[in-house]
């Protein structure tokens, strides 16, 4: 069921654009209550205005700060008319049903970046209006709310249409976007009072592009030396920490590019180091680097003979810590055994953002389905490789031997590619793919990658499973006696 408007309140900080919706509202004969600014101008389009003073009988008073806050306003917001009650105490108190509510906020965040001066920001918090924008659209059953200029035009074309109506489906939808901004316009402003959960950046992914970071980086590490961490820095720490947090003995990993390019477990940090850059010695430079393992003198002598951003590691020895501090620049990171676990992915994508659960496990079944059953050292090997798999962008390939990545295939078009790529890998740094396992990061639709993959020396594999064509690659692991084993999950990553 459609209601009319039959009066609206206005009071905005920019003007632009506020001029087509006002002559329609003037054209349907709704009463226009406004204030200050918004009066003058609406006046100065000869567009008839009642001033909210003549409401509430109380000039603005502090410099500004007061203007609405007064019952008979929000009494006139909140009022239901579907209430007796309400209505017995609006007619006694003199209280107008207020039908429309046009609103935007002083602009916080833009003062934010054209001053430090603390009294200029603090006189751009609103107060009247996130509390006028809240109360109609708590009360959509019988108020619209207009929380953004980018909305003006919408409800011009509604009311054109709708001879000055709107619809409670209509009113549900423009509440529901006035609580995203002041649920926005508060973030930033708590985001001012708490500077460590917010951190301006040198720039973003390119030189050319502004960031900032929203969140508490001292509750997860301490940074003992280096740089201020940049963005990309950040992007690959964060893949860093997912990673080594899926091993519990000695591991040691390098990070290019979110991507794993090197990782080993070994019974020695300095070991799992060792094998970790013998995997790709190439992609490690300038990687980020993480290790499960207390970092000493030896490993942090091997360490310092390549470049590298970023070092993460629960512990550092003193003596380890003065080699690694030699370079101002380098940026080490002690993590902290107290470290609350990392938030639920997310991602901003076109004018929203994507959640999900974590990616958490490592598979859900362990069902052999080839030739023949692994080996307990295919076993380890192939839960190894399946981890590490899941870690690289799809499409993905890994090739481990003895729990080392010996080598790799990401962010390829085709699965087919990206084996391509691993076995070129491996070869390029003399690794001898016979007694190698392979994983992948999702099923085969065909038999030619496992095929590819055994007449290079592999024959023990991890899949998912799950494609109609599963049995291909069954059947020619039946066939030439070789391990399949099919895990029940997916690990797909963008």
């Amino acid at each position: 069921m459609q209601k009319k408007i039959q009066s609206a309140l206005i009071s905005v900080f920019y003007k632009d654009g506020l001029e087509p919706l006002a002559r329609r509202l003037q054209a349907e004969g709704i009463t226009i209550y406004s204030t200050g600014g918004t009066q003058q101008f609406l006046e100065g389009l000869g567009i008839a205005c009642v001033a909210v003073e003549s409401l509430t009988t109380y000039p603005s008073i502090l410099g500004g700060r007061v203007k609405t806050l007064h019952p008979v306003v929000f009494g006139g917001i909140l009022g239901r008319r579907y209430e007796e009650q309400d209505l017995q105490e609006m007619k006694q108190y003199g209280i107008p049903e207020i039908d429309l509510v046009i609103v935007d906020l002083y602009p916080f965040e833009e003062t934010l970046k054209n001053t430090s001066e603390e009294k200029l920001i603090i006189e751009k918090i609103d107060i009247g209006g996130p509390s006028m924008i809240r109360a109609a659209a708590k009360n959509f059953k019988d108020v619209v709310v207009i929380a953004a200029k980018d909305d003006y035009s919408t409800l011009e074309q509604i009311l054109t249409a709708q001879q000055g109506a709107t619809s409670i489906e209509q009113r549900k939808a423009f509440a529901a976007k006035a609580f995203e901004v002041v649920m926005h316009y508060d973030i930033a402003i708590s985001n001012y009072f708490n500077p460590g959960h917010q951190q301006s950046l040198r720039y973003g992914e390119n030189p050319h592009q502004q960031a900032v970071f929203h969140g508490n980086l001292a509750e997860l590490f301490e940074q003992l030396n280096g740089k201020e961490l940049s963005y990309n820095n950040l992007v690959d720490v964060d893949a860093a920490v997912q990673l080594i947090g899926e091993f519990n003995e000695t591991t040691f990993a390098i990070i290019k590019h979110t991507n794993v390019c090197g990782i080993a477990a070994r019974p020695t940090v300095k070991e799992s180091w060792d094998a970790a850059l013998a995997g790709d010695p190439e992609s490690a430079f300038g990687g980020v680097l993480v290790c499960n393992g207390s970092i000493d003198k030896t490993t942090s002598d091997a360490i310092n003979e390549i470049f590298f951003e970023v070092l993460i590691a629960p512990s550092f020895d003193a003596d380890a810590l003065e080699v690694l501090k030699s370079k101002k620049n380098r940026i080490l990171l002690q993590l902290k055994a107290d470290r609350p676990a990392l938030k639920q992915p997310s991602k901003s994508i076109l004018n929203g953002v994507l959640e999900q659960g974590s990616d958490e496990g490592n598979y859900s079944k362990w069902e052999e389905v080839g030739g023949r059953e692994t080996t307990a050292a295919e076993k380890e090997d192939l839960a190894f490789a399946n981890l590490v798999c899941k870690h690289l962008k799809s499409n993905a390939i890994a090739l481990v031997k003895n729990k080392q990545l010996v080598g790799k295939g990401c962010g390829q078009t085709s699965r087919i590619d990206a084996l391509r790529h691993a076995i070129e890998k491996a070869h390029q740094f003399k690794f001898e793919l016979k007694g190698a396992v392979l994983a992948s990061d999702a099923f085969f639709p065909f038999n030619d990658c496992v095929q590819i993959a055994h007449e290079a020396g592999m024959e023990a594999f991890i899949q998912p499973g799950g494609s109609v064509r599963d049995k291909d690659s069954i059947e020619y692991c039946t066939e030439n006696k070789l391990a399949m084993v099919m895990t029940g999950i997916r690990h797909f990553r963008h």
